[in-house]
């Protein structure tokens, strides 16, 4: 409420699918909380999920090409003319690489292991373990999805989004190395300095805010990239809203608001509205759109629509800009 979510944005009548469940715990601990998601609501109604890799341009060549004898150093030479760009197809590289191109209208044993490959490329190759989703169930799992055993750790046989088109509660609990590193600090200072570090009650100690000021941010998530050093150092936070705005603005979609962010918080009074009720909604963020509850406030205060009709606007403002 302090921060001005909205409830909305997350579950109302009107939405279709359920919402993401994203729940990040600190890395050691995460399968204590699968295991205590599995006593309270029973083994056999909770679930991991399946996931397929798949045949990557360059693994798939490896692959064809260990099946057809080729040499390894043959092999490998040809996997890594393939570009290191994600996404990155065989018939891509064949346009992008002339010297691969040439081999293959040259070579026959290049062609025939690339036509090969470009058959197989994207299909399954191995199953394991989604890094984070976890299925809960009203009956048990094996009532409504085939259920796929390895390690003795059982996972549906149906992949993520299958499971949400069936209508199961799928939750992603995310082991997040960061967190781990926090509570390793709080148990660091209470051994060494003897004091019970409370973050959450106290978010205005300005010396904190000097590191960001002074670009002394290495290390910290988020904030140690040298783009956004370079961003933190130029806006000079002073609260934690600044370091909420400065992680949402740094993203392809809204990185052109940058500039006037900064010059709204260095320059306080000045900020421009293309109409005065934007005032109240976006004086937080100095008259930049920034944040997915902003565009909902906006229809619903401009437009006269209901905030549970809302949420679906922020579709077209994109998930890249919120």
């Amino acid at each position: 409420m302090k921060y001005g979510l909205l409830f909305e944005r997350f579950l109302n009548p009107e939405r279709i699918s359920m919402p993401d469940f994203d729940v990040d715990f600190c890395y050691e601990h995460r399968q204590d909380v699968i295991d205590y998601v599995a006593n309270k609501y029973g083994h056999d109604h909770v679930s991991q999920i399946i996931t397929f890799g798949t045949m990557s341009a360059r693994m798939v060549i490896r692959d064809v090409a260990r099946v057809l004898d080729v040499p390894y150093s043959e092999a490998d030479s040809l996997a890594k003319m393939i570009p290191n760009e994600l996404h990155i197809t065989i018939k891509k590289a064949l346009e992008q690489n002339k010297e691969l191109n040439q081999l293959y209208e040259t070579d026959e044993t290049v062609k025939k292991v690339l036509d090969i490959a470009m058959g197989l490329e994207g299909m399954p190759r191995q199953a394991s373990t989604h890094a984070c989703g976890i299925v809960i169930t009203k009956e048990p799992v094996d009532t409504y999805v085939p259920l796929y055993v390895r390690d003795n750790q059982i996972s549906t046989q149906y992949i993520m989004t299958t499971l949400e088109e069936l209508g199961l509660l799928k939750m992603d609990f995310l082991g997040l190395r960061t967190l781990t590193v926090i509570q390793d600090t709080i148990d660091l200072v209470k051994e060494n300095r003897g004091i019970d570090v409370e973050f959450d009650k106290e978010m205005a100690d300005p010396k904190v805010y000097k590191l960001w000021q002074e670009g002394k941010s290495c290390g910290i998530f988020q904030f140690e990239s040298q783009g956004m050093t370079n961003f933190m150092k130029e806006l000079k936070p002073d609260c934690l809203e600044d370091l909420i705005a400065g992680v949402s603005l740094y993203r392809p979609g809204p990185m052109d608001q940058i500039p006037r962010y900064i010059r709204g918080k260095q320059h306080p009074g000045h900020n421009e509205y293309t109409h005065p009720s934007l005032e109240p909604i976006l004086n937080v963020t100095y008259g930049c759109m920034v944040y997915q509850e902003q565009v909902m406030q906006i229809v619903r205060d401009l437009a006269g629509y209901s905030l549970r009709k809302s949420r679906f606007s922020k579709k077209s403002h994109g998930k890249e800009k919120t």
